[in-house]
């Protein structure tokens, strides 16, 4: 995708003057109309980091070169920066040394969304069906979260969704809520396919040493909370901080950000300009030294936006449960995971926006080291039980094969 700058006419910009500032004459400042083409940029770069989390800017040669490839056969250095763009994968396939091969299925996550020109071409040349694993429902979120309104790149995004969707022969949801909303997106005529509940899942995976040690740190001593993962709008971070600025008197109590995502630095700065020595945020770590940081812990934050209408499981409760960490979550209302902490009783959870009883659920949690304890059993058999990769690949393969 290129987005392209075209600077207003003078024409315009006068015709502006006179409707809207009185004036016949308006010098146009081009440097503001720069600036302000600069920040509709960088919302759009942090709005598509969402669904597409690999995304990244290529530079001037390779954008001109992909411009080329649009409208030329010929081939040109660089143009296999179009083949990293998903929409553009099935034209890279055919050009690639699997452009022979021949699948029985095809499994594909989402986000992101714009994978349904290449899964409708796998399954044309190979006859096969297809398992669409939708985990966020976008755009919806992104309207919730206010980054997005309901206008033209809404519409053009929910018609790229709805596309992909069709292609599917099987979706699996992460909840049961989000059953009745992926069927008003397909609402109409075209393909219906079977909708389902599928589980997240987390393996045992390789264990590394924490190249942080938070008893190194000023949050050293204390009771930690610990959050790790994506900072970006859908997270709404700043109740955490709330959180943490309530129980800034409690010194036997700390909270650790891990993580990376559109909204960390300003979280930081945030928690600088406020003072909150009680709150300490590091860099993204590697997957592999998570468990390992983990173990210094004691209780894993969950944050979802309050206005969301739209249901996720985070990946993060499967790293916190498989770790024994009792759950704090702030959750948006009607997400299905309410329940599940709830029935399995492996930590507390607040929906909406409620700061009075977010802070008694995180006091209870830090001064009660036997319940601590017992949830953290029940935690770990909740992973082994509903949570497994070998529980998905069997409900995955079925619906193939069906």
């Amino acid at each position: 995708m290129t987005v392209l700058f075209v600077p207003p006419s003078e024409g315009q910009a006068r015709l502006q003057g006179l409707l809207y500032e009185g004036r016949e004459h308006i010098a146009i400042d081009w440097r503001e109309q720069l600036d302000a083409f600069v920040r509709a940029s960088d919302r759009l770069l942090n709005l598509l980091e969402g669904v597409m989390p690999e995304i990244a800017c290529i530079v001037d040669a390779e954008t001109l070169t992909d411009l080329h490839s649009a409208v030329s056969g010929r081939a040109q250095s660089g143009a296999g920066a179009r083949g990293a763009v998903p929409s553009g994968c099935a034209s890279a396939l055919a050009r690639s040394a699997l452009a022979g091969e021949r699948w029985d299925g095809v499994v594909w996550y989402s986000p992101t969304i714009f994978f349904g020109p290449l899964v409708r071409a796998l399954k044309r040349r190979c006859g096969c069906r297809a398992y669409l694993i939708l985990r966020d429902l976008f755009p919806d979120w992104a309207v919730d979260a206010g980054v997005m309104r309901r206008g033209l790149a809404y519409r053009f995004f929910k018609r790229v969704e709805r596309y992909q969707y069709r292609r599917a022969d099987v979706i699996g949801v992460q909840t049961p809520a989000n059953v009745p909303l992926v069927e008003r997106t397909l609402a109409g005529r075209g393909a219906r396919p079977r909708i389902e509940v599928l589980n997240n899942w987390q393996s045992a995976s390789l264990r590394r040493r924490a190249s942080v040690d938070p008893e190194a740190t000023a949050l050293a001593g204390r009771t930690l909370f610990a959050y790790t993962g994506n900072m970006g709008a859908a997270q709404d971070m700043d109740g955490l901080l709330d959180l943490a600025e309530r129980l800034r008197a409690r010194r036997d109590i700390g909270f650790l950000f891990v993580g990376r995502g559109s909204e960390a630095a300003r979280l930081r700065a945030r928690a600088d300009a406020d003072r909150l020595d009680n709150v300490l945020f590091l860099d993204e770590i590697d997957s592999a030294e998570v468990p390992a940081l983990l173990e210094r812990c004691q209780v894993g934050l969950i944050a979802l936006d309050p206005r969301h209408t739209t249901h996720n499981i985070p990946g993060k409760l499967l790293t916190y449960l498989r770790a024994g960490l009792p759950v704090l979550a702030r959750i948006n209302p009607g997400n299905d995971l309410e329940a599940l902490i709830e029935r399995e009783d492996v930590g507390r959870v607040c929906v909406g926006d409620d700061p009075e009883r977010l802070q008694r659920h995180a006091e209870e949690l830090a001064s009660d080291a036997a319940l601590r304890a017992a949830m953290s059993v029940r935690c770990r058999a909740l992973a082994e039980r509903e949570f497994s990769s070998a529980a998905a690949a069997t409900q995955v393969v079925h619906g193939l094969a069906a």
